[in-house]
């Protein structure tokens, strides 16, 4: 994590921006931390055993956290985590997976996991910990679908320009484990659920996509997906979009306690602004669209001036739609820099962090990126032509090249995109 930054000087250098913006994105990470805030949301302890399953880029940490906080409860149980996410978690064993796209261990963690929460009492107690990134380490296809064919959904999703919450309709539909699923397969047992949202507007239904939580989208038409994919999709998993909708999984007792939030990410940053002297504008924990269209977007609200320096914090998660194309290198918050970085020009007076707070920003292999109103005219003097590269999906190649990639591994926690834009009157900049 990056040292607090000193209160606002008279003026300030292009280090000084830069080093504020990357101890906003470190505040808003630390407020999503499971070893600091998951202990106070847990259940009352069980009187008979408690079963720890979970999927997601934050489960390996949360799980740690559980077993730590209680010592004297019999816990048991496993999570899995992307590749390179793992730690240990004491008595909970830890599975790795692969993530965007499923892999064989998968499916292998998603049936270890189903099988743990079999032939339970009422007496014991699931805890399912959930995060971003549980829909492709935790993997189990639908009857009639194959691995194969998850895979093959998986690619066609990410490159669709598709909100995420489709998405997941979509992984839920094709699922053995998850839209309730594995809440069905616990019981009698007295399952609670334990979330980090890195979803706009906290619909737990789509986190991982929602293995413990009854799935309200069972019967919504998928038309338009299979419309849009078309004759790409495989038969199987087109005819089971298309099919009747199943039975709803329900339950009288659904319990899931929100532990980290995107919107509590962006008020600690704002504290945290305010504590250096910046003012803070909270546009929305929410915001969505294509990339590149946002940053655009962000230029114009930035270039209208301020008269007390002033940063732009927001949230959620945008697209970038491939349609096809061959691209780059880069994602979707690299992506958002770089056309913020066009649309400004050289605009004095603004910097810009734009970052994933799991520490992965699409094929980045970096959490995101920082501008500065020098930006382009350095890509300039390396030969680089930076609206060339944006229209490559090639962002990240570039941030590379100037020295601007934000590098942090993975940070084991996630509540989606985080985006700040500092803004400073001519008479602070130096």
């Amino acid at each position: 994590m990056s040292a607090e930054p000193k209160p606002m000087a008279p003026a300030w250098t292009d280090a000084d921006a830069r080093g504020a913006l990357r101890h906003l994105f470190d505040v808003a990470v630390a407020s999503a931390d499971p070893a600091v805030m998951l202990a106070r949301h847990l259940p009352a302890k069980p009187a008979g055993r408690c079963i720890v399953v979970g999927a997601g880029k934050a489960a390996a940490s949360m799980a740690q956290a559980v077993d730590i906080a209680w010592p004297d409860v019999e816990l048991t149980g496993a999570v899995v985590v992307p590749y390179g996410y793992g730690l240990s978690a004491g008595r909970i064993a830890v599975r790795e997976a692969a993530h965007p796209v499923p892999d064989p261990a998968s499916e292998a963690a998603a049936r270890e996991i189903l099988d743990l929460v079999a032939r339970l009492s009422p007496d014991d107690l699931v805890l399912v910990l959930i995060s971003g990134g549980g829909s492709s380490v935790m993997a189990l296809p639908a009857p009639g679908i194959t691995l194969s064919d998850k895979q093959e959904v998986s690619r066609l999703l990410l490159a669709s320009g598709l909100d995420i919450r489709t998405m997941n309709v979509v992984r839920r539909r094709m699922s053995a484990i998850k839209g309730g699923k594995l809440l069905a397969a616990a019981q009698p047992a007295r399952v609670v659920t334990l979330a980090i949202s890195d979803i706009p507007g906290d619909d737990v239904a789509s986190i991982a996509s929602g293995p413990s939580i009854p799935d309200s989208t069972a019967d919504v038409d998928l038309g338009h997906v299979v419309a849009l994919l078309g004759a790409q999709l495989p038969a199987a998993v087109t005819a089971r979009l298309l099919a009747p909708a199943e039975a709803r999984v329900t339950s009288a007792d659904c319990d899931v306690r929100l532990i980290g939030t995107p919107a509590a990410a962006l008020d600690a940053a704002a504290a945290a602004a305010r504590c250096v002297g910046l003012h803070p504008v909270l546009l929305g924990d929410d915001l969505e669209g294509e990339s590149h269209v946002l940053g655009a977007e962000m230029a114009t609200l930035a270039q209208r001036g301020v008269v007390v320096p002033t940063v732009f914090l927001s949230g959620g998660e945008t697209t970038v739609t491939l349609a096809g194309r061959a691209c780059g290198r880069g994602g979707r918050n690299t992506e958002f820099a770089l056309a913020l970085a066009c649309a400004l020009d050289g605009d004095d007076g603004i910097w810009a962090l734009a970052a994933d707070t799991d520490g992965e920003d699409g094929a980045s292999r970096a959490a995101g990126a920082m501008i500065g109103p020098d930006t382009i005219a350095r890509a300039a003097a390396a030969t680089l032509d930076a609206r060339s590269y944006l229209a490559a999906h090639d962002s990240a190649t570039l941030f590379d090249a100037l020295g601007d990639l934000l590098l942090t591994g993975p940070t084991r926690t996630n509540v989606n995109d985080f985006r700040a834009v500092l803004v400073l009157p001519q008479e602070m900049q130096r």
